[in-house]
């Protein structure tokens, strides 16, 4: 009897080892593949999202939280098909357009990618170089100058492989993330007031659209659709059968919804914060540096330093970022390689001339956040294409369900932009 009860507990509790064994091994095959989207996140929460989510929250309240959550969603979608075009073809997604669109036709994608590129590097390099001036009062020219070395050494990195960058930016994320919770505790929101405009859209008014456009712009960003395709590549197996393609794509498709996710998160925290500090004390900020002064007497040193810290975390990270993605672009467009430190020296060159005559940053951010939401698509069309191609695709092509998505978001981005420019000539914003 005794044995028996032994026998039988035995058989109840052998299989748990294999259950943690089978536990372990899942999460050591996701943890493999977890990187690619983190890099890419850091797009989705750069300065320009500091600027568009700042000034929405400030002026509107709570009313354009909404834009975060569906810009979100879009970024989900177009950040998975780009990693699928880069596993399914083994080629990123400019290289792709230049086997099978003209020569003419990718000088002009790169061109309007380079511009792209620009607006993007605007943001990013004034974001760096706003944390170090108003964490430590250095001034604005030599702290665009030390936010350009820093980019440099970040991107230096990637000789000791992509991981390495994957953990520098992986880490700076982190920063992000952990200031912005901080804020959002310190700030005290009206939970109820961020959940019904979380669902609920609304425009006030011209200005709205504005600021909701360059919200989207600053969310969905075309340069990180183009480098997803070629990070990804750093996990291909060599000559993958379609199976080991799907169960990249499987693997892939958690990291970006984790990472996503910790952006939009961020991204709403800033809607947030900005609308619980500045609309209920009747601030509309109208300067990066405005909203550092406001935050330290409302709410303290501690949350005016995390913004600092924040902002300059950002400016760093997504500067590397951009960067990468530039020599995505080039390369794989038209086949031009140009050396990194000399194409940074490029497109530096436009924020320090902002800096030194002393243009409104945050107006700038803005305006080059519009700019990036003009440029998406020319970045998704082609990637619609291309993904729902079989002989390109083989079995992650495109299904009707996903090209009816993407065509309707596709129509989305361009329905905004069009009414922009529509209140912009009729004169409404």
């Amino acid at each position: 009897m005794s044995e028996g009860l032994n026998s039988s507990q035995t058989s109840l509790t052998f299989p748990l080892p294999l259950l943690k064994d089978t536990w372990q091994t899942k999460a050591k095959s996701i943890l493999k593949f977890l990187g690619p989207a983190f890099i890419v996140s850091v797009a989705y929460i750069d300065p320009g999202n500091f600027a568009t989510n700042i000034s929405g929250g400030s002026v509107f309240n709570y009313s354009l939280i909404w834009v975060i959550l569906w810009s979100n969603l879009m970024a989900i979608f177009l950040q998975s098909m780009s990693a699928k075009l880069g596993i399914a073809t083994g080629h990123n997604l400019p290289e792709m357009c230049s086997k099978i669109f003209s020569r003419k036709t990718n000088w002009f994608f790169w061109l309007e990618a380079e511009f792209a590129a620009m607006a993007t590097d605007l943001a990013e390099f004034l974001g760096g170089t706003l944390g170090l001036y108003l964490l430590f009062r250095i001034p604005m020219i030599y702290a665009g100058l030390l936010t350009g070395a820093l980019t440099f050494l970040i991107v230096y990195m990637e000789k000791y492989g992509q991981r390495v960058v994957e953990w520098v930016i992986g880490t700076l994320v982190a920063v992000i993330t952990i200031a912005y919770t901080i804020e959002v505790f310190l700030a005290k929101p009206d939970w109820a007031q961020v959940g019904i405009h979380m669902l609920i859209p609304s425009l006030p008014n011209g200005e709205a659209v504005l600021i909701a456009v360059g919200m989207l712009g600053a969310t969905v960003m075309p340069h990180v659709i183009y480098l997803h395709s070629q990070l990804v590549q750093a996990r291909n197996q060599k000559d993958q059968t379609e199976e080991q393609k799907r169960k990249h794509l499987r693997m892939e498709r958690i990291d970006i919804v984790i990472a996503m996710n910790i952006a939009f998160l961020v991204n709403a925290a800033m809607v947030i914060v900005a609308a619980a500090v500045f609309f209920r004390n009747g601030i509309a900020v109208d300067t990066i540096e405005q909203a550092h002064k406001s935050l330290e007497p409302l709410l303290g040193t501690l949350s005016s330093g995390a913004f600092g810290i924040a902002l300059l975390a950002s400016g760093l990270s997504s500067s590397a970022v951009g960067t990468m993605a530039g020599q995505t672009i080039m390369k794989g467009f038209v086949g031009l390689s140009i050396p990194i430190n000399i194409r940074r020296l490029i497109t530096m060159t436009p924020a320090l001339i902002i800096i030194a005559l002393g243009v409104n940053p945050m107006n700038a951010l803005i305006i080059s956040q519009v700019i990036l939401s003009f440029a998406l698509p020319f970045a998704i069309v082609p990637m619609l294409l291309i993904t729902s191609r079989k002989d390109l695709m083989g079995s992650l092509v495109n299904k009707s369900i996903t090209k009816i998505a993407g065509w309707i978001i596709t129509s989305i981005i361009v329905g905004l932009n069009a009414v922009l420019l529509y209140l912009t000539f009729s004169g409404k914003v």
